[in-house]
């Protein structure tokens, strides 16, 4: 069980006494600050209100951040540490970060105060703002975690109005050797085999076993409903899978390196009913709360490709996810907060169907990628790109409200990471600060990649008529209602030159069949 320090178990020890803060996402025991055991040190974790709050969150979202944070605890305990833990039930957790802060102050007569810095703009700004208040003296101190500062990508882009991520991820190729040859050329000739990683999976080979550890977190879960926090989602809280600590991520490491990676990417963007993992590592959620280090996966990976165990497209494609994508994403997040959250270039403002809520649509991808998010808080990256993405911009849904849904309903988000994503890449609110062009697609293309589909009601083929896949108008009737902001853009010379050889006939009937889409999307 954890449990509070009493004051006498520090007054007497030391007469300066430092508090340091960890946060959630922030469960990395290798960081220094561990290095060594010092009586005068407390760390407090706190599981409260304000963070469970300020989105409506997926359960096993709130239960595997609890979770794991009531192991990193007891693992700090137990090397010696001293540790003061607040569990959301606590009748002294005031579920506010200052105020438990000033309490803890207060009833250790703490003489410092630590944090690492956060990840979120409102965590750092909050803390920034507490610290300056403070009568003792503050330190934020580095995570040790990313390859990259927070100002790095804004000192290679500067004003340039786009950002391209290949640029960045080059330039984090060469600086830290990653796939690299002798000349400073990339091994195999290329940066990018992202034209390789583009097969659908007919069912071959088979995908590896779930071989992740079950927790039974009843009670925790019952500890959290008994205190007022809501949620969506499955909980699955009697049969829980994802990792609690450092040991098990890397059981989860070792098992995608071994199994899932020398398939990865062959399938990367594959979609199916029969699967929902695939080859994917589902390890975002362990680096992103930094129980895994981005060094030693993109480290173990090379390793397996230069020892033949896993092919270079597989390798590089993995390797860009983290190296390239991930740390790309992070410095936009911080180069353009606040603002960047409030981005609308299209100006959409459609409120979300009530099946992002459910799964309960009619089409068959749809319901099977929100289905599976809402199951299991996790989709791949083309399910959350271009199905559930894809609908969202084609759609005109509020880019604010598609964020906090992608920010609550996904394990691994975290704003830094998710919003860019969202907003830029996904609903290019951004203007095309992120992507180049708006990532939407037909039918054609998830029928491509999927097997959703097979058996669904709607005809993949056609535009018009009540059974055509809602895809198909709204692809084109996006296209049609902002041509004034997209038909410069060289990349869509094609669409727009397609378009333009429809009759005005069968233009008119695609608006039509769109403008009955959007009048009810509940309904779909």
């Amino acid at each position: 069980m954890l449990r509070a320090l009493p004051p006498s178990a520090i007054n007497g020890s030391c007469n300066m006494t430092t508090l340091r803060l960890i946060l959630g996402d922030q469960l990395n025991p290798l960081h220094s600050w561990f290095a060594r055991t010092d009586e005068s040190v407390i760390y407090t974790l706190m599981e409260i209100r304000q963070e469970t709050d300020y989105v409506l969150h997926h359960a096993q979202k709130i239960i595997a951040i609890f979770a794991a944070m009531r192991e990193f605890s007891r693992h700090l305990a137990t090397q010696g540490h001293r540790v003061h833990y607040l569990k959301i039930d606590d009748p002294d957790n005031s579920q506010s970060l200052p105020a438990n802060l000033d309490d803890l102050i207060e009833r250790y007569p703490i003489t410092r105060f630590e944090y690492q810095l956060p990840d979120e703009w409102r965590l750092d700004r909050q803390l920034q703002t507490y610290c300056r208040n403070l009568a003792i003296p503050s330190q934020a101190d580095d995570t040790e975690h990313f390859y990259t500062r927070r100002d790095e990508a804004t000192e290679l882009f500067g004003s340039r109005p786009h950002w391209l991520m290949e640029m960045f991820y080059r330039r984090m190729r060469v600086k830290h050797n990653v796939l690299m040859q002798d000349n400073r050329r990339p091994i195999g000739g290329q940066w990018n085999f992202d034209h390789d990683n583009r097969k659908t999976w007919l069912g071959t080979p088979a995908v590896p076993d779930d071989k992740r550890p079950h927790h039974d977190h009843s009670a925790l879960w019952h500890a959290i409903v008994s205190a007022g926090v809501r949620s969506f989602g499955e909980a699955d809280a009697g049969d829980f899978r994802w990792p609690l600590n450092r040991a098990e991520a890397l059981m989860q490491l070792d098992t995608f390196i071994a199994q899932g990676l020398p398939y990865f990417g062959d399938f990367q963007d594959a979609m199916s009913l029969r699967s929902w993992r695939l080859f994917h590592s589902l390890l975002s959620f362990a680096l992103n709360t930094k129980m895994l280090n981005p060094r030693e996966v993109v480290e173990r990976t090379e390793i397996a490709y230069r020892q033949g165990h896993a092919p270079l497209a597989a390798a590089e494609g993995f390797i860009r996810q983290i190296l390239g994508w991930r740390e790309y994403v992070r410095g936009v997040y911080w180069a353009k907060m606040p603002d960047y959250v409030m981005q609308n270039y299209f100006g959409h403002d459609r409120p979300l169907p009530s099946w992002f809520w459910s799964g309960e649509s009619t089409m068959n991808c749809l319901a099977a990628t929100i289905g599976q998010s809402l199951q299991y808080a996790y989709a791949h990256h083309i399910q959350r790109l271009m199905v559930i993405g894809n609908f969202a911009l084609l759609a005109g849904l509020a880019p604010d409200a598609v964020h906090r849904w992608y920010l609550g309903v996904y394990i691994d988000a975290f704003e830094w990471v998710e919003l860019p994503n969202t907003l830029g890449m996904s609903q290019f609110a951004d203007g095309g600060l992120l992507a180049t062009k708006p990532y939407v697609s037909s039918a054609a293309y998830i029928d491509r990649m999927s097997d959703y589909c097979k058996g669904c009601r709607y005809d993949k083929k056609t535009r018009t008529g009540d059974l055509a896949c809602p895809f198909n108008a709204l692809y084109w009737q996006f296209f049609i209602r902002h041509r004034e902001k997209l038909n410069h853009n060289p990349r869509l010379s094609l669409v727009y030159r397609n378009l333009d050889r429809f009759a005005a006939s069968e233009r008119d009937a695609i608006v039509r069949r769109a403008e009955t889409v959007l009048s009810d999307l509940d309904e779909l």
